[in-house]
């Protein structure tokens, strides 16, 4: 994986100006994100009690790192317009975008 394979789904440079590009700090948060992210997964069925409240948590969670496509999809998907499976889906490119960024900054780290 390398920069070529991100996506858009994440605006790393949103985050990289909300972190004033303290790698560590972005480090931090996007392991935090998906550490998360293994916890909500399965809450994301219409069969868990708590997939709304899960919903919720990964839209703001989402919107913090600049998955502004998750975040909406999560917001339709509380008003009834969007999936739960939409939702999946979305959560996976992110998902697959942070795994290419933080890639991408081990092979800077390695060059350095």
């Amino acid at each position: 994986m390398a920069r070529r394979d991100i996506s858009g789904a994440v605006d790393f440079a949103y985050l990289e100006g909300f972190a004033a590009g303290d790698q560590g700090v972005i480090e931090e948060v996007l392991a935090l994100f998906r550490e998360q992210a293994a916890l909500w997964t399965p809450m994301l069925t219409h069969d868990h009690p708590g997939w709304r409240d899960a919903v919720h948590t990964v839209k703001g969670a989402a919107r913090g790192v600049g998955a502004v496509t998750l975040g909406d999809v999560c917001q339709r998907a509380e008003d009834g317009e969007a999936s739960l499976g939409d939702v999946k889906t979305a959560l996976d490119a992110v998902l697959l975008d942070i795994a290419a960024y933080v890639h991408e900054q081990a092979l800077r780290s390695l060059k350095g």
